[in-house]
């Protein structure tokens, strides 16, 4: 039966394509079947076909199978903003609902493993009335939380947790990323972390000159995601 993980991550640039391709390498490797999505994004460049992200393309290289870019990323801005703030700007609206429909329908390919990876943080504004992170809810799917590896992630991560577990989403797992090559007590602070959240830490991720699916897999387990209940 397939598992579904919904990524967010304690803030934006915490890393969360860095780890989602990073499980998606070890899913791999394991021969398993995988599919990752990015329903929305801002921050896109222009091509022929239309707007491009990357973090979308690089899910798109890491996931076994093929979908259409318009499934992976369904709602793309340009404008790297907030995206209920680049909605408001084009004159766009979109809702939960049809963000899950979307999902659900490129989630009918048979596959061992997905994700769906968010925008930002967990309290992101998808429009005036719904957070992004209601997709996690709306699809019932547990939530893996990113959490990068600097001065104040401490206090991001806990009190993401908080908001993950109070809003009715089950964590399922953690994972530290090393964002900078000089933290102070780094450590000390994963071990704070796994000593508080209240889920189990899927993997440290140190900080690598060069960022290499292959290279961030070695430092995750997937066993937890993967195993049957």
């Amino acid at each position: 039966m397939a598992k579904t993980y919904f990524v967010t991550g304690t803030d934006t640039d915490a890393g969360k394509t860095v780890v989602s391709c990073g499980l998606l390498e070890a899913a791999r490797q394991k021969q398993l079947q995988t599919i990752a999505l990015k329903p929305v994004s801002a921050g896109c460049y222009s091509t022929p076909e239309g707007l491009r992200n990357g973090d979308a393309m690089n899910l798109m290289e890491a996931m076994t199978l093929e979908l259409p870019y318009a499934q992976v990323n369904p709602v793309a801005f340009k404008p790297p903003i907030a995206p209920h703030i680049a909605a408001k700007e084009e004159g766009r609206r979109t809702t939960l609902d049809r963000l899950a429909g979307i999902c659900r329908g490129a989630l009918m390919r048979k596959h061992d493993l997905s994700l769906i990876e968010g925008a930002g943080g967990w309290r992101v504004p998808l429009n005036n009335r719904e957070m992004l992170s209601g997709l996690a809810l709306e699809m019932n799917t547990p939530v893996i939380l990113v959490v990068g590896m600097k001065l104040g992630c401490l206090n991001h991560a806990l009190l993401s947790a908080e908001a993950i577990v109070r809003d009715g989403a089950r964590l399922a797992g953690w994972v530290a990323n090393q964002v900078a090559p000089d933290m102070n007590h780094y450590k000390e602070n994963v071990q704070t972390l796994k000593d508080s959240l209240p889920a189990p830490c899927l993997g440290v991720v140190p900080w690598l000159e060069t960022l290499d699916n292959r290279a961030v897999a070695e430092y995750l387990d997937i066993q937890p995601l993967v195993k049957e209940p």
